[in-house]
């Protein structure tokens, strides 16, 4: 199960260079001029996870697979790329196959450095990018709502639902706000989704600092944390600049250089938790001798489809799946021990799987 993150933002505000950091490689080149990024790369990372450590460390596994999240670097957009301005649609379409956002703002000066608009304010970039997003979501709402006309006047039931999810959204933009303002009920969320409105996404704002305000923030990412808390968006200071030169690092090194900084953990592993957390995802683990791996679900995925993350015939041939607490697992010592004390338990098709779980499937071939 894939999951990707789109990084978005103006030109130079340091997506590319985040990127690399992210993907330990330089393959998103980083230069101080616009659109140097001509198409969207794609990295896989991996999630940090220490449970998952101590699992295997308990289970004495002969290897660690942590879960991973995809991110896409996409090109700076610009005012006017909804009407073809700067790279135009191209880079809309590429944001509309991500399931989020992490926008990346400049927040910090740096005469070196051009800003495509001259003035350093990330609340008016993210302003400008919003409302790109959202005229590009109008333009694509009115061809829709357009192609629709025929199959309501023939009395088609789908299409109706359609026209009224997107009238809903148009409703919204036309008064300024977002998609992911609309109140979508439960049995309308699928449909909701394969609506792929760019400004439905969930958003995360991502503060590029300078070194000195990588721990604390500054003035500019105190404003973008204030708008994203009238939002109900996410938020995470972090200095592109210091995670670049982290990801080149051995383990030990990068661990005295943030301690040099006086930072208690890497910007990255504190974005790629808050992209998880964005998305709604859990983690259950799956842990033996041969390996102690990590598996990403949805938030209220139920047993059968947990374990056809693994495997199709898992999710086909379900029977039931065994399931310990991952704090009864390191209380008890291991499997065993949590089978002594009673701590593992058979759960059915129905089990709603909980972020922690370390699960053994059992199944028909």
């Amino acid at each position: 199960m894939g999951f990707k993150t789109g990084i978005v933002g103006l030109p130079n505000v340091g997506k590319s260079t985040l990127f690399n950091a992210l993907t330990k490689t330089a393959a998103a080149q980083a230069a101080n001029f616009p659109f140097c990024t001509i198409e969207p790369n794609v990295g896989e990372v991996s999630v940090p996870d220490a449970r998952l450590d101590k699992l295997a460390e308990i289970a004495g596994s002969a290897k660690i697979i942590p879960t991973r999240m995809t991110f896409v670097d996409i090109a700076g957009l610009v005012k006017g790329a909804s009407q073809g301005e700067g790279l135009g649609n191209q880079f809309l379409a590429n944001i509309r196959e991500c399931d989020a956002i992490a926008h990346v703002l400049r927040c910090f000066e740096d005469d070196d450095i051009t800003h495509v608009s001259g003035t350093i304010d990330p609340v008016e970039d993210a302003e400008v990018i919003e409302t790109e997003l959202m005229l590009a979501d109008l333009e694509s709402i009115e061809k829709r709502l357009a192609g629709l006309v025929r199959k309501i006047r023939g009395g088609d039931r789908e299409a109706k639902e359609q026209e009224d999810l997107l009238q809903r959204a148009k409703r919204a933009l036309e008064a300024g706000k977002p998609a992911r303002t609309v109140e979508v009920a439960e049995d309308e969320e699928k449909s909701w989704r394969m609506l792929q409105l760019l400004t439905a996404k969930k958003i995360l704002y991502v503060c590029n600092v300078d070194e000195e305000s990588a721990g604390t923030g500054n003035k500019f990412s105190e404003a973008v944390a204030k708008m994203a808390a009238e939002q109900g968006a996410g938020s995470v200071v972090i200095s592109a600049a210091i995670e670049e030169e982290i990801s080149q690092l051995e383990p030990e090194e990068a661990e005295m250089f943030l301690n040099e900084m006086g930072l208690e953990e890497a910007g990255l592993d504190r974005l790629i938790r808050a992209g998880y957390e964005l998305l709604e995802l859990k983690t259950y683990f799956t842990v033996g001798p041969k390996e102690a791996r990590a598996w990403t679900i949805l938030n209220g995925t139920l047993a059968p489809a947990a374990a056809g993350v693994i495997h199709g015939d898992f999710e086909r041939g379900f029977i039931r799946g065994e399931t310990i607490a991952y704090d009864d697992f390191i209380a008890c010592g291991g499997e065993q021990g949590a089978k002594e004390k009673g701590k593992m338990r058979a759960e059915g098709k129905t089990y709603e799987v909980q972020d922690g779980d370390v699960l053994h499937f059992l199944f028909n071939t």
